[in-house]
């Protein structure tokens, strides 16, 4: 057999030699250990327990707690997420039995190893099956993946402790702020978390505040957003405090932030405080079509921290900053419900008795059903004599906008068109008078 001194390899390689040393000698001593044996019997035991539990009993408490699909509610919501875990029966049974079986074992020999050891293992399988079959959150599933299972691997190996105290006892700093590469996981484990937490948190927020509708569209908006601010606010404080950095340590960065404020971020600062001024005025809010000075115009869908988004009616959205929503010319033409009044133009032939014109228009305008009555209803007026006919508009209300799929003003115009050719009456297209030199004569074209 080669021999070679294990003091020439690196103290990582020699820590794992160690282990795996200890962990012959362990084994060796198990398999010649009446107690191990014994323990390891239990496991089974435990094991096959706690599968026929979970075949015989578990499904019957599964029809008991799942509602019907129809339910609605929040007790019937907490039913049906309880029984989403139904899945770890099996494994958490074994934890439970092999616990029992733990305490009967160290009363009785005075030791537990090899069933504590067991307990680890289902302890394990209950993790995995979490990740497997329960999560769904592709995030979770990930961190679930590569953080918690590889974690209850170092655990059931006994490893977990050793791997905790080599990280806590590294330190790493930046200026006055030193923390340990504890510190460091751990930060960025309960990071993830919480930040996918606080994202789930205004989801469900943005939900439940988008129900009340006894607010104004602009008060519900600021809720939102206070909400946001409020739940990712507490969110990195808890993030700090878990992490142990204390904020006092922060105010240098908090200086910068704030001279980086008052230079390259100030636009950002702006349309900030912009956005927040139209939420409390209500000046402009979801669902409002808006054009602006700029020639901008679209429905509000969304209202962010830094801008609107606009969608025209052709599918394009148009981010616009906030600022430009208090800095310029807004009209606000209100299409949630809201009545606007529009204008048809038409002409028609001098040979016209033009005295009942307005009241033939305003009759055949007025049976379309999306004119409205209030606050006034078609309204047709003389507005001059043209070169080729004499020239009329009709004015007309609709609720909404006349564009896009509303699409007001053709309708109106098919109304005028067969309400005149009902009554003969012409309309009228351009006539010229050419004379072409030479001839003597003039052609009327």
């Amino acid at each position: 057999m080669f021999e070679f001194d294990t003091a020439d390899l690196p103290p990582f390689v020699q820590t794992l030699l160690d282990y795996a040393e200890q962990g012959k000698d362990l084994a060796l001593g198990w398999l010649l250990s009446p107690a191990a044996w014994s323990q390891f019997a239990l496991l089974v035991a435990a094991y096959l327990a706690a599968r026929f539990v979970a075949k015989r009993f578990v499904p019957k408490l599964e029809g008991l707690l799942l509602p019907p699909k129809e339910a609605g509610g929040i007790i019937a919501e907490a039913r049906r997420f309880v029984t989403i875990f139904f899945p770890l029966s099996l494994a958490l049974l074994a934890y439970l039995f092999t616990g029992i079986g733990e305490s009967v074992t160290r009363s009785l020999f005075g030791s537990g190893a090899v069933i504590a050891l067991g307990k680890r293992v289902f302890l394990l399988l209950a993790a995995q099956a979490l990740v497997k079959t329960i999560i769904k959150d592709s995030f979770l599933k990930l961190l679930g993946k590569y953080v918690l299972l590889p974690a209850m691997v170092l655990y059931v190996l006994g490893l977990l402790g050793p791997v905790e105290a080599k990280l806590a006892a590294t330190e790493i700093g930046a200026g006055n702020i030193r923390f340990s590469l504890m510190s460091l996981v751990r930060g960025l484990i309960a990071g993830a978390v919480l930040f996918w937490l606080g994202r789930w948190s205004t989801g469900q927020s943005r939900q439940y505040i988008g129900k009340q509708e006894e607010l104004r569209p602009a008060t519900r908006e600021l809720a939102m957003k206070a909400a946001e601010i409020f739940i990712f606010g507490a969110s990195f404080l808890l993030l700090m405090n878990i992490m142990g950095i204390n904020l006092s340590t922060l105010a240098v960065l908090g200086g910068a932030i704030g001279v980086g404020l008052g230079f390259g971020l100030q636009k950002i600062a702006s349309n900030f405080i912009s956005g927040v001024i139209l939420l409390l005025e209500g000046q402009a809010t979801v669902g409002d079509y808006v054009e602006l000075d700029g020639g901008e115009a679209g429905t509000i869908v969304k209202m962010t921290a830094r801008a609107a988004i606009l969608e025209t009616y052709d599918g394009k959205w148009i981010v616009v900053p906030n600022e430009d929503f208090i800095t310029t010319r807004v009209v606000n033409y209100s299409d949630s419900g809201s009545a606007n009044r529009y204008e048809a133009p038409f002409s028609v032939s001098y040979d016209t008795d033009i005295n009942k014109v307005p009241e033939i228009i305003e009759e055949a305008v007025g049976k379309l059903d999306f004119v409205l009555t209030e606050p006034d209803g078609p309204d047709c007026e003389l507005r001059g004599f043209g070169d080729s006919g004499v020239d009329f508009c009709v004015e007309f209300w609709v609720n909404g906008i006349d564009d896009g799929k509303n699409k007001f003003t053709p309708y109106v115009l098919f109304a005028i068109w067969n309400a005149l050719k009902a009554h003969d009456i012409e309309i009228p297209y351009p006539h010229r008078v050419v004379e072409i030199k030479g001839q003597g004569r003039l052609e009327n074209l």
